[in-house]
């Protein structure tokens, strides 16, 4: 329906006209003519070129462009700063007259130094905030959650799980589209497996708009480098790290007429130290039962990655892209444990286990996309893409136990995934109020076949196993999504302002089964069809800034979207997975999705000296919120009484939860060297469950961010961050405080062809996950440390036209050799 609106409008549309530009570039200090400087004309919707030209020996420029609309022009020479500005051509208006454009130095020569000024590293548009993260000095040996731990609003904790305002039931996109990416979860790529190297830019949408899927709280679109630059070009980068890291990564680039192609490998073998210590107690029918868990081990993660991608122009408005990605990622992990339990009135029985985790992992991605544009109506777009995930996974785990029975236990769990999709998106602008309408459809299925075979320690022969038929499981899982959405924006560029509404709808069609054996049981089938309205509206505020491109210095954007957040398909699965003798995690199959609705007043404001403050104020209330919650199996304790205490972890619709708060981001020039950015969420956190027995509760909590980026000399630029995280709600209790302080240092070699980096990273130790829970029957605490404090040192070389990024600090000063030059 949507698309047969569109193309009736497209049949009414008004004949397209051209529209001219003339103006004058001048010198700022000396208000001479800037001659032969470049005049771009770019779309505004994704800064592509439409048209160019250059500025004549009296610095006066005239381009004529054959579509009206809104574009952003950019007036660019060597050694002045780059000016941006926005222009908005109508039928009422063809042909603008501009006011002169001053431009100012960017590069002065101190002793064969030069300072040269850069696009800003976070960039706001409406609805998202983009962040550049080539410039991070931790871009060079790190991975996905290096970089995400420096992007306001985001927290990741010590394992690699990724949050947004405290929830981490995210949408993970790859440029865009599906990918198989998990957070901290069973099967896919782990986020902690991305190499920085290969990130180009991070967009993070905190209340995206109906054209995103409406799983998860927020959006994070990770877009990968795609070099395009005439011949071959690349990099190769090697880094390690302490204690057995290793991490290698080789990208080249080969543009030759209409093809573009890419290829990358890279290559991961790192061992991480991981300590546990759990403490456990209940009241039982037999008395106070107290049980510890120690453990000491190390975990090794490997990843082969090879991606292949050929971008092909068809002509100057079609384009076909395809991509292959496989890869293997085996994991091993060992684990020395001591287990005591305490029962009343009996003595202390203590037991040593031994615990091997050997997982094997291949992923396979391929994704085509096909796009067409039109060069006569600037901005309409038609793209569709189709892309297939593919999953293998096994792990078996094996469990020794010594000292008294039972003995140990081996579980072998497998797992196929198929995770397909394909999508038709369609962009069409209109000349009235800067107008634009989006529409499209979307079909997504996810396939999981698998088995979880448990067997026995044999006592007479401890090396062998048997089988137990009983405890052994076999699960199918499917789920399809259909959607379809229609955006509509529009805007005043004059009076500076855009709104943006849309509607989504998404029909979900779950099913699963698990059974001992053959047998079905545990069936379950749920469907629903929901819709998810959304709205933005932002506003300039303030004088227009003709040195900033035209923009006001203040703006005011209030936006709201409906979200939802579907379970993973292990959480609605009823197969027990065993960690260890005392817990296994089970799935509930009458776990339905959670809804939210998000809500976000934000207000940005660029001052003079270089100083930028956003806040944004967010209320997020949910419905059927999904929690994990731990209780104790009595039959299993009963049968098992060396284990003390049996804790069952699954998976409630726990009543509501509320957000109510706070986030920051401010960025200030200090000194020519030295910048400052801080950002952090403050949020007021309020739990209601639906039994009666227990009572809702309430916490203020939040995270915040310092960063600070020195300029040393020309070539060697310093960043220290620090984080911290305070106290959060659980479903049954807290997540304690935590934080830590990162180190980076980059020095520029051999004129910008290669780069030296060294990174430390939890200089202090900190790092630790911690969790409290208080029950009726169960008390714990729980702590994880990961190896964290790590020392990293990388070299990378560019290859052909690439050249080191500069790393200038942002909005500086165009003087100063650096820290300590005296200026």
């Amino acid at each position: 329906m949507v698309f047969l609106l569109v193309a009736s409008t497209t049949l009414r549309a008004q004949p397209i006209q051209s529209g001219q530009l003339r103006g004058t570039v001048l010198e700022a200090l000396t208000a001479k003519p800037v001659p032969f400087a470049d005049i771009l004309l770019l779309r505004q919707s994704d800064s592509t070129l439409v048209t160019s030209g250059q500025t004549a020996i009296d610095g006066t420029f005239l381009i004529t462009v054959s579509t009206l609309g809104t574009y952003l022009l950019k007036t660019q020479a060597l050694n002045f700063r780059s000016n941006r500005r926005v222009i908005n051509l109508t039928l009422e208006n063809p042909s603008i007259s501009l006011a002169t454009l001053y431009l100012e130095p960017s590069a002065t020569r101190l002793d064969e130094v030069k300072v040269i000024a850069q696009k800003a590293t976070l960039e706001r548009q409406l609805g998202k905030v983009i962040i550049d993260v080539e410039k991070e000095l931790n871009s060079v040996g790190g991975m996905a959650t290096d970089l995400l731990r420096n992007v306001p609003s985001v927290a990741v904790d010590a394992s690699g799980v990724v949050s947004l305002r405290g929830s981490s039931s995210l949408t993970i996109l790859i440029d865009g589209k599906p990918a198989g990416v998990n957070n901290g979860g069973i099967g896919g790529t782990r986020l902690d497996q991305i190499p920085a190297s290969q990130i180009a830019r991070i967009e993070l949408i905190t209340n995206p708009s109906a054209k995103y899927d409406a799983q998860g709280s927020g959006v994070i679109n990770i877009i990968l480098k795609n070099n395009s630059k005439p011949g071959v070009n690349g990099q190769i980068n090697l880094t390690v790290g302490t204690q057995r890291k290793y991490f290698g990564d080789l990208a080249l680039n080969f543009q030759r007429g209409r093809a573009n192609w890419n290829v990358n490998y890279s290559r991961q073998d790192q061992s991480y130290n991981e300590r546990t210590e759990n403490g456990q107690r209940s009241t039982m029918p037999t008395g106070l039962v107290q049980t510890t868990q120690i453990g000491e081990g190390v975990r090794r993660r490997q990843r082969h990655d090879v991606r292949i991608g050929l971008n092909y122009a068809l002509n100057k408005q079609q384009s076909f892209t395809l991509q292959v990605n496989p890869s293997w990622e085996p994991e091993n992990n060992v684990i020395n444990q001591q287990l005591t339990t305490l029962e009343s009135g009996k003595p202390e029985l203590a037991q040593q286990s031994k615990q091997w985790f050997n997982a094997n992992q291949k992923v396979l991605q391929n994704i085509a996309t096909y796009r067409h544009t039109w060069e006569k109506h600037q901005g309409r777009e038609l793209t569709s893409a189709a892309g297939l995930v593919r999953i293998n996974a096994v792990a078996p785990i094996t469990l020794v136990l010594d000292g008294v029975s039972p003995l140990g236990w081996q579980q072998n769990v497998a797992l196929l995934a198929n995770i397909s999709f394909i999508q038709v998106d369609y962009a069409h602008p209109f000349a009235a109020l800067e107008g634009k309408l989006e529409s499209g459809i979307k079909m997504q299925r996810q396939s999981s076949t698998g088995s979880s075979t448990l067997s026995n320690q044999l006592a007479t022969t401890p090396v062998e196993y048997a089988v137990d038929s009983s405890r052994s499981y076999t699960y199918r899982y499917r789920q399809l999504v259909s959607a379809a959405y229609a955006t509509y924006s529009c805007g005043n560029t004059a009076k500076d302002w855009q709104l943006q509404v849309g509607l989504r709808t998404e029909d979900t069609n779950t099913k699963g089964e698990a059974g001992v054996a053959s047998e079905k049981q545990n069936a379950f089938q749920i469907k629903y069809l929901e819709l998810f309205p959304s709205l933005t509206f932002g506003y300039g505020l303030g004088r227009a800034d003709t040195a900033n491109g035209g923009m006001k210095p203040q703006r005011l954007q209030v936006s709201y979207a409906r979200r939802l957040s579907r379970p993973e398909f292990l959480q609605q699965l009823a197969v027990p997975f065993y960690s260890d003798p005392r817990s296994y995690r089970l799935g509930n199959p009458a776990l339905l999705a959670e809804f939210s609705h998000n809500l976000e007043l934000s207000h940005q404001a660029s001052l003079p000296h270089g100083f930028d403050l956003t806040t944004s104020f967010f209320a997020i209330f949910t419905q059927n919120a999904i929690q994990r919650l731990r209780s104790i199996d009595v039959l299993a304790t009963n049968l098992n009484p060396a284990a003390g205490l049996v804790v069952a972890e699954t998976y409630l619709n726990n009543g509501k939860t509320t957000s109510l708060g706070l986030d920051l981001y401010m960025r200030k020039s200090l000194a020519a060297w030295w910048q400052v950015e801080a950002s952090g969420s403050f949020y007021r956190s309020e739990v209601r469950t639906n039994s009666p027995s227990i009572a809702g509760r309430r916490l203020w909590t939040g995270d915040a961010r310092l960063s600070q980026n020195f300029r040393a000399t020309s070539n060697l630029n310093l960043q220290l961050v620090g984080s911290v995280r305070s106290r959060a709600l659980t479903g049954q209790g807290q997540l304690l405080p935590s934080g830590g302080v990162d180190l980076a240092l980059r020095q520029h070699l051999f004129a910008n062809q290669a780069d030296l980096t060294f990174r430390l990273t939890d200089i202090f130790n900190t790092q630790i996950r911690r969790t409290n829970i208080e029950t009726p029957s169960l008390a714990g605490k729980y702590l994880n440390k990961q190896e964290t404090r790590v020392a990293w040192l990388g070299f990378t070389w560019f290859i052909g036209a690439n050249k080191a990024k500069s790393g200038e600090i942002e909005a500086l000063p165009s003087r100063g050799k650096g820290l300590g030059s005296g200026d």
